[in-house]
């Protein structure tokens, strides 16, 4: 089928466009007007925009709420990983790996979020998980880009094994809608030879890196005890921060640092409500160019939320900052996506765009123009407002209601299969600092 939206306002954030127009879609592409027994959607009174982009995500999170907490409280952002999402990551097996994946792409799905790029780790299932992650999205329909998370914090051995991960995938993937990088965690949890290992198997796989960067103090405090230079420093001399590579994060930064990093090609993922929620700071992004997008960082899928956040989070920290700045930031996410496909007009609505598109209801009780678009996407639209959501020019939600997932099977599978992940977690004692 070819389906013509008709009826609705179309805002198209990237170029800045609303306008009230048909919008046609054919052969998994925005144009062309579908034959009259093809497929008419009514979207009177409905805004119709490009479907959103977590450019930062951990699925793997997706059944963490409501685990154990740890037996102490974390005093700081070291022990939150070690005494909370270690523990997780480890206790991870591969039914809960693929449930976490697939109803975290179903929740962003159900937001408004059409691709994801996701960072997965699961030490104690290593070989194998990046397929667990692409089959699950590729279920719920979404475009994504996945990579496993590399590490030495369980010793070289498993960082070898994460960097073969990353190399598996890249070469054995076919699925038309998910792509990989090579994903590492970051500096203070990565030897010399692992950084080296990755970089080149990345370069010789023509693949970007995904990677955490200075997400907390202690990234840069590690780098330069162990090597004397500043983490993104120690990142650029090793080949790490390149055209099309992606960072999450990049809080504790310096001035030469932010220079090196809006200047290397790469692309960074901002992330204002993990940053919250971890106490780790706020990143100086409106300094970091114009290649900043959102991630959410494994609390959900949601990237209205996340805009909103982020406007709100750079407000407090700069009056002179306008919604206009925040809009750019949410479909930033687009052109990195975009470009891991080899499709520079994703995220738009022109012609020959890739049909990634959301249909949205915020019955508005304003105008809605191209000069106050921003207004709007930040405090009048929200993930309530989803109807309907294609990507690829296939519907995958329908009527706020997922047409390839059976929604309360899957959470009643996922309730099965949490206890069972949260036993592991509470016998799992935890691990002290890493030793590299």
């Amino acid at each position: 089928m070819s389906p013509l939206l008709h009826g609705g306002l179309v805002a198209d954030p990237a170029r800045g466009v609303v306008t009230q127009a048909d919008l046609g879609v054919s052969a998994g592409r925005i144009g062309g007007v579908p034959a009259g027994d093809d497929e008419k959607v009514d979207v009177s009174g409905c805004l119709v925009m490009p479907g959103n982009v977590c450019t930062h995500h951990h699925l793997y999170s997706s059944l963490a709420r409501g685990m154990p907490g740890p037996n102490r409280a974390p005093r700081n952002f070291v022990e939150i990983l070690e005494l909370i999402w270690w523990r997780l990551d480890r206790a991870l097996d591969a039914e809960s790996i693929r449930l976490s994946a697939l109803v975290g792409a179903v929740e962003a799905a159900r937001a408004g979020t059409t691709s994801i790029t996701d960072h997965h780790a699961s030490p104690s299932v290593i070989d194998g998980s990046l397929d667990l992650v692409a089959d699950a999205v590729q279920e719920a329909g979404l475009r994504a880009v996945v990579c496993y998370e590399v590490s030495d914090r369980h010793g070289e051995a498993g960082g070898r094994a994460g960097i073969a991960e990353n190399a598996r995938f890249l070469l054995a993937n076919r699925r038309p809608l998910v792509r990989g990088m090579a994903g590492a965690h970051a500096s203070f949890t990565i030897g010399p030879a692992t950084l080296d290992g990755l970089v080149g198997t990345a370069r010789d796989l023509g693949a970007p890196l995904h990677l955490h960067l200075a997400e907390d103090g202690c990234d840069q405090q590690d780098s330069l005890e162990r090597y004397g230079e500043r983490v993104v420093h120690r990142l650029r001399r090793a080949g790490a921060l390149e055209e099309g590579d992606l960072v999450a994060h990049g809080v504790h930064l310096d001035d030469s640092e932010i220079e090196a990093l809006a200047t290397s090609g790469a692309w960074v993922a901002h992330n204002p409500r993990s940053n919250m929620n971890n106490g780790v700071g706020y990143a100086r992004v409106s300094d970091m160019g114009e290649r900043v997008a959102l991630g959410t960082d494994g609390l959900d899928g949601d990237m209205f939320a996340e805009a909103r956040a982020c406007y709100l989070r750079s407000r407090e920290t700069d009056l002179d900052t306008g919604p206009e700045w925040a809009q750019r930031r949410l479909s930033t996410g687009a052109g990195l996506v975009g470009s891991v496909f080899g499709e520079p007009a994703l995220g738009g609505l022109e012609a020959g765009a890739p049909a990634d598109l959301i249909v949205l209801d915020p019955h508005l009780p304003t105008p809605l123009t191209e000069a106050n678009m921003a207004g709007h996407l930040l405090f009048g639209v929200n993930a309530s407002h989803v109807r309907d959501v294609m990507v690829g020019g296939r519907w995958i939600v329908r009527d706020r209601r997922h047409l390839l997932i059976d929604e309360a099977s899957l959470a009643a599978r996922c309730r099965a299969a949490a206890p069972g992940l949260w036993a592991r977690i509470a016998d799992d004692p935890g691990p002290g600092a890493p030793k590299l």
